[in-house]
């Protein structure tokens, strides 16, 4: 069992005895996790390993998976996220979800921001505003407060990522989910995707997949290693990174496997 109680700051997010099953396939085993509060959070391991699978569970995209099962709990701020009485919609707006590859609406760069507002109920005549904001915070509108009309998909993919979390971040989030955000972008997005995540650190807990283990010790406080859909170590980064616990993890840090 990974132990909670290092995690000194005010936990957010309390896993317990997570199973998750595709058909007969037990993908997650027995994970025990706490995650906190406005710092940053890196789930590390091989391909396979489960990380992008446990990252999903927190806002619950397993659902659209019709053979998924899930067993355990999953606290966000003390409620049960598989509560039957759980609504799902106020649950994503509460932990947004940027993707691997940018996938923005095929709308002008505006309305990819704004639309999310609008479903939302936030009222009109701030949502300008609230659309410049989040360009601000995701340090995209200079580049693109010109072009504001123009269709997203015209966009970098570097800028089309930092577009993607505006959008993500404009509806008021507490979590933002990051599976893999710079594994399609080139350096210089990547360096700027990685500053951007310090900075929302401020407002935002962050938990991000990543395959770049350089990375997670850039920009985490915390990292997770898991293996064969169990979590094998979970520690502050640099103590995974410069004295793991476990040999397994030392082993795939310095590189025997992966």
């Amino acid at each position: 069992m990974v132990q909670a109680a290092l995690v000194k700051t005010k936990p957010v997010i309390e896993i317990s005895d997570l199973n998750l099953y595709f058909g007969e396939k037990q993908v997650l085993k027995n994970i025990q996790l706490t995650i906190p509060q406005k710092m940053v959070t890196a789930m590390i391991g091989p391909s396979g390993c489960g990380k992008s699978t446990l990252l999903r569970t927190l806002n619950r995209l397993h659902d659209l998976s019709p053979d998924a099962r899930i067993t355990g709990k999953v606290t966000i701020d003390g409620q049960d996220i598989f509560h039957k009485n759980t609504l799902v919609n106020k649950l994503r707006k509460k932990v947004g979800m940027v993707f691997q590859k940018p996938n923005p609406f095929p709308k002008s760069i505006y309305d990819n921001v704004a639309y999310g507002l609008q479903i939302n109920g936030f009222p009109k005549d701030k949502i300008p505003q609230m659309v410049e904001e989040s360009l601000r915070k995701s340090y995209i509108f200079d580049e693109v407060k010109d072009k504001l009309q123009e269709p997203a998909t015209r966009l970098s993919g570097g800028q089309q990522q930092r577009l993607c979390i505006a959008r993500t971040i404009a509806v008021k989030p507490e979590i933002i989910l990051m599976d893999e955000p710079c594994s399609a972008l080139d350096p210089l997005s990547t360096l700027k995707i990685e500053e951007l995540i310090l900075e929302l650190k401020n407002d935002y807990t962050i938990v991000i997949v990543t395959h770049n283990m350089q990375q997670a010790a850039r920009v985490s406080d915390f990292t997770a290693f898991m293996y064969l859909g169990e979590l094998i170590e979970f520690d502050e980064t640099h103590k995974i990174f410069n004295n793991p616990e476990k040999q397994l993890t030392e082993n795939y840090i310095k590189g025997h496997f992966g």
